[in-house]
């Protein structure tokens, strides 16, 4: 059982969901890193390990093997005001091009593809989102003139995806965008101002919008096979803590390097310091609590932007992967 073939029929929760995919997890994840090499050139044999950003050892197995995660490769779109599947509640990642109708991407089909490859406008992007860490990110395709499709490896690191790219097999961390083995290593994508938001939120404001339409694959969307995660303990994570008392499954407003506690500015409403204003309204409902989404408890919309009211890239990840990501990051607690 891994976390890509999870159906909501299956009664466990959380912890017991912990305890199968832990006995999934090959050898690979206890063996010491110089012969991990070794076994990742086997199943790896097209990405250069002699170029690395990470110790190897960091690295395990989230269960599924490579695209056991089938990224979206050809995604299609139906109109807003088409779409009846979505409830309002229900998080969607919205990016909004310069020029072209905005495009929401509902969390219920990401829950299980994790990266959507698209072209918007003639610029190819990458929508992204990884469930144990609740990062939602979209990611400029362009690298140096040269664009980059994206699959999901299988591998872990903190708690985050590896992704990997098709055209070098390099890998990518997810939370930071950034190559850690391969070609591609030491590289960095520019992740886009994009934001989750809920269904209602999107439609409201782009009601000639588009939506991504249902994947053509045999996937329970609309539950979350994560049951209860955001309540629980992050899976797979042996890092350290957030300091300051803040609980591991915090979710935080990342701009940059520093983040702000959802409890905080849910509480406050509004905040504004760093240049920055950060406003929260009710409204979305956590894809990571109830078996259903759309049941999912309260945790709002959020919308940052700066001094001249422009969106700006900010993220909302856990407390836990914001520290290993960024352990010299701030974290703005207020008074």
């Amino acid at each position: 059982m891994t976390r890509a073939h999870m159906t909501p029929k299956q009664p466990f929760g959380a912890r017991r969901y912990f305890l199968k995919v832990l006995a999934t997890l090959p050898l690979l994840a206890a063996t010491p890193a110089a012969a991990q090499v070794t076994l990742f050139d086997a199943a790896w044999p097209n990405t250069d390990f002699s170029r690395l950003a990470i110790d190897l050892g960091e690295v395990i197995s989230g269960g599924p093997p490579r695209d056991g995660i089938p990224a979206i490769l050809d995604p299609s779109f139906i109109r807003a005001s088409e779409e009846t599947r979505l409830d309002g509640r229900e998080p969607v990642m919205t990016y909004v091009p310069d020029d072209g109708p905005a495009r929401a991407y509902p969390i219920r089909y990401l829950m299980w593809h994790e990266i959507v490859n698209d072209v918007v406008d003639g610029q190819p992007i990458t929508v992204t989102f990884c469930p144990l860490c609740n990062a939602g990110m979209v990611f400029d395709g362009l690298l140096g003139g040269r664009t980059l499709t994206f699959g999901v490896s299988g591998l872990l690191r903190h708690s985050d995806m590896i992704m990997y790219d098709h055209q070098t097999e390099s890998w990518w961390q997810q939370a930071i965008g950034e190559g850690i083995a391969g070609e591609m290593s030491g590289r960095a994508l520019t992740q886009l101002p994009a934001w989750m938001e809920s269904w209602a939120a999107f439609r409201h404001t782009h009601p000639d919008g588009l939506v991504l339409d249902q994947p053509n694959w045999r996937r329970a969307y609309g539950t979350n096979p994560y049951r209860q995660y955001d309540t629980t303990q992050p899976f797979l994570y042996s890092g350290e803590d957030p300091p300051q008392g803040i609980p591991p499954l915090e979710r935080v407003v990342r701009v940059g390097n520093r983040a702000w506690p959802l409890t905080r500015l849910s509480r406050e409403r509004t905040i504004t310091e760093a240049g920055l204003t950060l406003s929260w309204a009710e409204g979305q409902a956590s894809a990571l609590d109830t078996g259903n989404i759309r049941q999912g408890r309260e945790v709002g919309n959020v919308r940052v932007r700066d001094e001249q009211d422009r969106d700006v890239v900010y993220d909302i990840p856990f407390a836990f992967a914001f520290h290993a990501f960024h352990p010299e990051g701030s974290w703005m607690l207020g008074d």
